[in-house]
């Protein structure tokens, strides 16, 4: 057998860390014909098949699985070692992954994100939006931004953003054919506009009060994968919606939204951003981790 090279196992992980042939090219900036050819001439190399692949889908093998454990922790060590010469520049360099929500993306992030790229210009970053929860690990990526600070083992995490809450409004007009709710179980009587995750499943309204917390399961007649598409409709009087404070507030001050069951809506965590506990993170990676930590101080009061 000829032992393959680090360009042939690097086409290996990069494929491994997508499943998605077109995504693996750009990424290694091939053609999806050259990059198949290459695997096709890694996988005769070695004499076993490291992929099942179909028109629509790209899964490993258990093989596949196998030299993928081995081989991504000692490209990191060689990743590692050569982001250890950023060090000797005399402003950080090189490329930045980061996946985002679309409404972190928008409330806190792409501000963020320009101040930073304008300082440091040697910097290429790529943010990728998915509302799903994702391994930033397996997913290839620097960090990851979502609400909360609830981590994974082997995660740090850093606030980025202000406290934040979700709430419950709706149109005036709404609320001429429906009774204001006192309580979150009178939602059951109210047509509410629900948000499905990637996942599939339907989030369930949070609310707390005190010590009591509930969670409440609406119905309503539109159902949405975008949290900011359902102020077209709640504005129109469709039903209530449940969303990002900073979403709404001009849209209460000009009266076209109304807020209900505030004092069922606490505050909680907001955006933090979440990477690899490693003990040396990349170079463009401390300096973004760094600018966002700086940026928060200065917008705190």
């Amino acid at each position: 057998m000829k032992t393959p090279s680090p360009a042939d196992l690097s086409v290996f992980l990069s494929i491994a860390q997508h499943l998605n042939l077109s995504r693996a090219a750009v990424d290694l900036g091939l053609t999806p014909s050259a990059l198949s050819h290459s695997l096709r001439i890694l996988e005769n190399r070695l004499g076993v098949r490291l992929f099942n692949r179909t028109t629509r889908s790209v899964a490993l093998t258990e093989a596949g699985e196998r030299l993928y454990l081995r081989l991504r922790p000692a490209f990191r060590d060689i990743e590692d070692a050569l982001e250890d010469l950023n060090s000797f520049r005399d402003k950080p360099s090189g490329s930045l992954r980061i996946t985002a929500g679309r409404q972190a993306c928008e409330l806190v992030l792409l501000p963020i994100i320009s101040q930073f790229l304008q300082l440091y210009p040697d910097i290429r970053l790529e943010l990728v939006e998915s509302d799903a929860f994702v391994d930033v690990v397996a997913g290839g990526f620097d960090a990851g931004v979502r609400f909360g600070n609830r981590l994974e083992a082997d995660m740090v995490s850093l606030a980025i953003g202000p406290n934040m809450r979700s709430v419950v409004v709706g149109a005036p007009s709404l609320f001429e054919r429906h009774a204001v709710p006192q309580k979150p179980e009178d939602l059951h009587g109210i047509p509410c506009i629900r948000h499905r995750f990637p996942s599939g499943s339907i989030y369930h309204w949070e609310f707390e009060r005190g010590a009591i917390a509930q969670e409440i399961e609406v119905s309503g007649p539109l159902t949405l994968g975008d949290v900011s598409l359902m102020l077209g409709p709640a504005i129109e009087g469709l039903g209530l919606a449940y969303v990002f404070e900073d979403m709404v507030t001009g849209y209460l001050a000009d009266g076209r939204l109304k807020q209900v069951l505030a004092d069922w809506c606490p505050y909680y965590p907001g955006l933090h951003l979440y990477y690899p506990g490693r003990r040396h993170p990349p170079t463009a990676l401390k300096a973004f981790i760094e600018f966002a930590r700086s940026a928060r101080q200065m917008r705190a009061p």
